[in-house]
């Protein structure tokens, strides 16, 4: 049984209604926005109000902004390598471990292998972009048709088309609300199954744009999320509606102060750095102009024509007789403390996008120690950021490709619930925040082991090897569990 028209257009209204309170309370942060992205990611957003090319002196930040991108995605989700894994959760026994361990790897490796071969790496660092300049990056992920190369498809939204809400169970950015223009035969071919207005079909311009309205809101009661489609303009009317196990919208945050819906970003930090270096710059160049060119005064005798004299190589100009003719105006100061204030600033510009810690290694040559300490300086710059990541990126990002694989019974059919199954982190910034624990842990094996057999005896070698390996981001179809048979056959 269909639903009435009125209930059609009152579930459309009350989407309009928490979409436009969405919105105003967006508003307040569209402001910092526009400054970020004019000075740090010029004419990527629909914020900017006009063009501001022209206005951009110093590249400092948009190269920050670029190679600090460039840097979340190598030690996030690098392209082509293993970032993430699966291994049997603490509730299983050992022997129930051992024997899921190998379909868990295998499974991993077929939606790594979907990862690889769709469009997330190209995605994914334009997400990042957004996350690094506006503090909010949003990407969707669709499921691809049938016969694709990779079931995953993956699109980079802008801000300024995206309107998000935290959930109040989660503390995620689960409620999103996007805003589009879509000709008919786009609605048709994004939304298959969606029931088109009569007065819809009868339009006759193929090239009319139509504003689509799409919300994804958690339900309150079930596991589930409320996915709506609802034409706006000019027919307000819902033509889709439908729940998901998870949202295509992956919201995610750089930092996030109390009470803030929105993240805040290390160009919002350094956005007063960011203009003043801007300022500082043109103000250079200005007065290299003057320098290159000068400033010029001449006497009015009746010969000398100010408005016809070219400044050429070779040039004549007359004269009166007795007269000073032209002669260069002297500057009253000099501006080259102005390098010295551009420096200090372009230092912190960089230090606060973390291009100084994050950036490429001057020295090849480095030593075990300082590659280690390297990576532990990167693990506390980046540890509130990327426990934020995990939980709002991550997490969603591998549980929504399992969902698609398992319907699609490429994967076993088990859930990632912590328990019987859960995640295991191996991207780069994940081993550099173990990399503090594998060394202390040899360290104790090594001092122990030269202390005697006495005090040897006190190490769980297999335990050890274990732990070492789990925090390397070894495979867990390689670890053994059960070690007992093996530890009591060395000792005898």
């Amino acid at each position: 049984m269909k639903p009435s028209s009125n209930i059609v257009s009152d579930a459309a209204s009350k989407i309009s209604q928490s979409y436009a309170q969405a919105r105003s309370r967006r508003a307040v942060w569209e402001g910092v926005w526009r400054d970020c992205y004019s000075y740090a990611l010029p004419h990527a957003d629909a914020f900017q109000s006009r063009s501001t090319a022209n206005q951009i002196f110093d590249g400092t930040a948009m190269d920050a902004v670029d190679q600090l991108a460039s840097s979340l995605l190598a030690n996030l989700t690098p392209p082509w390598s293993s970032w993430f894994g699966l291994k049997p959760g603490p509730e299983l026994s050992i022997a129930e471990a051992e024997s899921l361990a190998p379909l868990l790897e295998g499974a991993a490796r077929v939606m790594q292998a979907h990862f690889d071969r769709s469009n997330f790496a190209v995605e994914m660092h334009q997400a990042f972009l957004d996350l690094v300049t506006a503090g909010t990056g949003t990407l969707l992920f669709e499921e691809a048709g049938v016969g694709q190369m990779a079931a995953f498809k993956f699109s980079a939204l802008p801000l300024s088309t995206v309107t998000l809400d935290e959930s109040l169970s989660t503390g995620r950015l689960e409620t999103v609300y996007r805003e589009t223009k879509m000709t008919i035969s786009g609605i048709q071919a994004r939304f298959p199954k969606a029931q088109l207005p009569a007065a819809l079909l009868r339009e006759k311009d193929d090239d009319k744009t139509f504003t689509i309205l799409e919300s994804a809101i958690p339900d309150a009661e079930k596991p589930f999320i409320g996915y709506v489609v609802v034409l706006t303009e000019p027919y307000e009317t819902v033509l889709l509606e439908t729940q998901i196990p998870a949202s295509p919208f992956i919201a995610f945050r750089w930092a996030k102060a109390p009470g803030d819906t929105y993240g805040r970003s290390p160009v919002m930090k350094a956005l007063p750095d960011i203009k003043t270096a801007n300022k500082v710059v043109e103000l250079i160049l200005k007065n290299a102009s003057i320098a290159v060119t000068g400033i010029w005064q001449a006497d009015d005798d009746g010969v000398l024509n100010p408005a016809t004299i070219e400044l050429t190589p070779g040039a004549i100009i007359p004269k009166a007789v007795g007269s000073a003719g032209l002669r260069p105006l002297e500057m009253p100061g000099r501006f080259d403390v102005s390098q010295l204030v551009l420096d200090d600033l372009r230092a912190r510009i960089r230090h606060a996008l973390l291009t100084d810690r994050l950036g490429q290694i001057g020295d090849r040559r480095m030593t075990a120690t300082e590659v280690l300490e390297r990576s532990s300086e990167m693990a506390l710059l980046l540890g509130a950021t990327y426990g934020r990541l995990q939980s709002e990126l991550l997490t969603p990002l591998i549980q929504r490709g399992w969902n698609i694989l398992r319907r699609r019974g490429e994967v076993p059919d088990v859930s990632i619930d912590g328990r019987t199954v859960q995640l295991d982190y191996r991207s780069p910034l994940a081993r550099a925040q173990g990399q503090r624990g594998v060394a202390n842990t040899i360290n104790w094996v090594t001092t122990t082991l030269a202390m005697g057999e006495e005090a040897a005896s006190a190490i769980d070698l297999a335990g050890a090897a274990r732990f070492i390996g789990e925090a390397l981001g070894v495979p867990s179809d390689i670890i053994r569990k059960d070690l007992s048979s093996i530890t009591k056959e060395n000792q005898t």
